[in-house]
C-alpha cells in the first residue's frame, strides 16, 4: 500500500530482457535503504526488490504489467517517481494507493500558469465511472486531484515543488502515463454493480 506521495526520483540505469519479463536496474539516493523483497512504487507500479549493488536495485516486470502500464516504453535515463510501501502508523498525506496501475492515459495538453503547471489528460472511456470531481487519482504514482472530469478527460493542477521534484517537469503532451484510479471508488461500484445484477 502507497499513499501517492513521491519520495524521490529514481534513474533507470539499465534494462535487461528474461524471456517475456524486463529487469530494471534503478540508481536512487535511497538505494543503501532498501531491502531484497520490498515493494517499491515505480510511476505508481509496485515492484519487488529482487537484488541491490551498489547504489542500484533491481525489479522485475512481468508482461501483463509491460502491457497495462507505460513501462515498456522506459528506456536508459529516465527519471521514474520512487515510493517506498507505506508503514502503519505513517502520515496518510495523499490517498490509499495499491500500486496497481489500471490503464495509461495521454497528456493531451501542458499550461504553464502563473506559478503552476495545468495537465490535461484523456484516458480509456471505459473507466468513467471510476473518477469524480474534486476525486482523487494517481498519476505516475503521485496522489492528484482531478478537476473538469469528463467522460475521457480530467484536468490536474501542479505545484511547483511537485513539478520540482517528480517526473511532472519532464512530461510533455503525448507522453503516456500511469494512471491508477481511487480503489474506494472501485469497491463502491463494484458493489453497486453486483446489486444491480
Amino acid at each position: 500500500m502507497f499513499t501517492g506521495i513521491v519520495e524521490t526520483l529514481g534513474t533507470i540505469a539499465r534494462i535487461e530482457k528474461q524471456g517475456s519479463n524486463v529487469d530494471f536496474w534503478v540508481n536512487t539516493t535511497i538505494t543503501n535503504e532498501l531491502k531484497i523483497d520490498q515493494s517499491v512504487a515505480h510511476n505508481g507500479v509496485c515492484l519487488t526488490v529482487v537484488a541491490i549493488d551498489g547504489d542500484t536495485y533491481k525489479v522485475t516486470a512481468v508482461a501483463e504489467t509491460l502491457e497495462k502500464t507505460n513501462l515498456g516504453q522506459w528506456q536508459g535515463g529516465r527519471k521514474v517517481n520512487i515510493e517506498r510501501s507505506l508503514r502503519v502508523g505513517d502520515r496518510l498525506d495523499g490517498h490509499f494507493v495499491q500500486g496497481h496501475v489500471d490503464a495509461t492515459a495521454t497528456c493531451v495538453e501542458k499550461q504553464t500558469l502563473d506559478g503552476s503547471w495545468l495537465f490535461r489528460f484523456r484516458f480509456p472511456k471505459e473507466f468513467a465511472s471510476l473518477i469524480i470531481e474534486k476525486g482523487s487519482v494517481c498519476i505516475n504514482g503521485t496522489s492528484l486531484t482531478v478537476f473538469n472530469v469528463g467522460k475521457d478527460e480530467f484536468t490536474v493542477t501542479i505545484i511547483p515543488y511537485t513539478y520540482d521534484h517528480t517526473n511532472f517537469h519532464e512530461l510533455e503532451e503525448g507522453h503516456l502515463v500511469n494512471i491508477e484510479f481511487d480503489v474506494l471508488g472501485k469497491y463502491l461500484l463494484r458493489q453497486q454493480q453486483l446489486q444491480s445484477a
